[in-house]
Formats: C-alpha cells, structure tokens, sequence
C-alpha cells in the first residue's frame, strides 16, 4: 500500500495531516516500529495539528516509504533513514538495475499505482530518462510481451505500468522549465498512433541534455498538426510511427511542402522511401539528430 491507498478501515487523510496509525497501516508496520524509528532516526512527524498532537504530513509518508524500500534492499534502518530524510546525494545507495526492474514489475503486477509513480521518480532522478528507458523499462515491456505470446494475459500490468511511466516523465520534464527558446523540435505522433511512450521518452531526454522539445501528444489530427507547426516553427519536426498501419507519408509530405524539415521515427516507417526525410528507430539516433540540427 502507499501514499493515497489508505484502506478504509482508517478513513481517508485529511489536508495531508496523517495519523501515527494511518501510517503504520500504510507502511505495513507496526506503531511500536513508527515510534522507534521516530525516536531513533528522528523520522517523525513534522506537523503538529491542534498544539498536542502531531501528524505526518504527505511528504513524511513518501520519504518513510523511501526509507522502507532501502531496508528491503537490505539496507540498515539508520542508513535507509538518512538516506530518505537527508538531500545529501552521496547518502543515497547505489539500486542495482535488477532490483529495481524486479521492484517494478512487482508493482505492476499488484496494480500499485502509487507505489509505481514513487519508484518511478526515484529512478529517473537516479538514472535519467534515457538510462531508465533503456535500462529498466524495456526490460520490463519487453517481459510484458512475452508473456503476452505465451497466453498469459497481463494487460492490466502493463496499463498501470505505462500510465504511471507517461505521468513520470511529465512531473521529470516540469523540473527542466526555462525560458521557451525561440525555436524547438516538435514530436509528433502520426494522428492514428496510440503508442506515444517512446516519444515521451525522448521529449524528456531531449529536455534533460538541453534540446528544447515539445510534445504533442496523441491522436492529433493532421490539420491541427500542421496549424501548430506553422505557428511553433519548429527547427526540426519528428512524426512518430510505431506500426506500418499507422504511418502518413500524406502528412509528413504536406509538412515538407510547408517548408519543414522532417525525421521520420520508429518501426513503422521502416524500409519506406519518404523523401528528404531521415529515419530514425532508436534514442541516440534522434538526439543525435536533434543535437545536429540545433548547432547547424
């Protein structure tokens, strides 16, 4: 259980002020193990509610389910605890990639949104978008799909998994805002593509090295795309396709005529000849890409 799955026996948090009790409850630990380690690592509350009581606030609770992951990872308690309630970098221990990729497909598996959206932030501030693309979720996906061939129906991992990856990229590319440069490159997926991950990924790892990018989103029409291209002005546009059935040469010709240039991205668009327009199936492909047309 985690932040925001508090069971209905100790009703719902109130204005993030959480109980001794509702959070032991949460953390799956007793209250005689929340005072100890209140008293011994001083990871107590740090709200106090009406002069006498104190409570924990939203952010306490996710720094003692820090603190409670790294114990799990065989971590000691005072170490865990310093590492979770102190900023100091150095303090953190090193996750091999094998635990966290078992952690979150664990997560997955038990559908526990919140505690994906956690180990999720925690890996990309670790790894980078990039490094948890490549390293982690891959594995993780491509797991997924072979279950998938195997007749093991996981859909519902796999949707919580994705869905929490889309909002952890965002919360990860919000902490990059700066002043909008004059000119970004605009990914898009082609109007009928559905899976936009990839392209996500790459619109935060693009951000974190110093491209400004933006994204579209999904499902845009080729209208509405070509409209924002012409006001955005974008240096470079990339138009995603994951699959040939979702591929629109019409548009990515149309965007050429505009006077745009053009890279082609994913497996889709393998082995068309789209004129003009370089192909790109893989991270270091585009951002070399985009890192090329932004110093030219």
């Amino acid at each position: 259980m985690d932040v925001g799955e508090v069971s209905g026996r100790s009703g719902p948090r109130a204005g993030g002020s959480w109980t001794p009790g509702m959070v032991a409850e949460t953390l799956g630990v007793s209250p005689v193990t929340l005072r100890t380690w209140a008293s011994r690592y001083g990871v107590g509350p740090s709200l106090r509610a009406d002069g006498r009581h104190r409570r924990y606030s939203d952010e306490d609770v996710r720094r003692l389910q820090y603190m409670q992951r790294l114990i799990q990872r065989g971590i000691r308690a005072r170490e865990a605890a310093a590492a979770a309630f102190s900023d100091v970098e150095d303090v953190v221990p090193e996750v091999p990639l094998e635990r966290r990729i078992d952690e979150l497909e664990q997560a997955a598996e038990e559908l526990g949104f919140a505690s994906l959206a956690a180990m999720l932030d925690e890996t990309l501030d670790a790894l980078g978008a990039a490094r948890t693309w490549t390293d982690v979720l891959l594995p993780i996906l491509r797991a997924l799909g072979g279950r998938w061939l195997r007749g093991d129906v996981c859909f519902e991992s796999e949707w919580a998994l994705t869905t929490e990856v889309s909002l952890a990229l965002q919360r990860y590319v919000a902490r990059f805002a700066k002043v909008p440069p004059e000119r970004s490159v605009l990914i898009a997926c082609c109007p009928d593509e559905r899976h936009s991950l990839p392209v996500e990924v790459l619109r935060a790892s693009m951000i974190e090295v110093g491209i400004p990018a933006i994204y579209l989103g999904q499902m845009v029409p080729g209208e509405t795309m070509a409209g924002m291209a012409s006001k955005l002005d974008p240096l470079l546009i990339v138009l995603w396709s994951m699959s040939a059935n979702t591929v629109d040469d019409v548009l990515c010709q149309r965007l050429q005529r505009l006077g745009f240039e053009v890279a082609v991205a994913g497996p889709g668009w393998e082995g068309l000849n789209v004129r003009g327009a370089p192909w790109v199936n893989d991270l270091a492909g585009a951002l070399d890409l985009a890192a090329e047309r932004l110093n030219s």
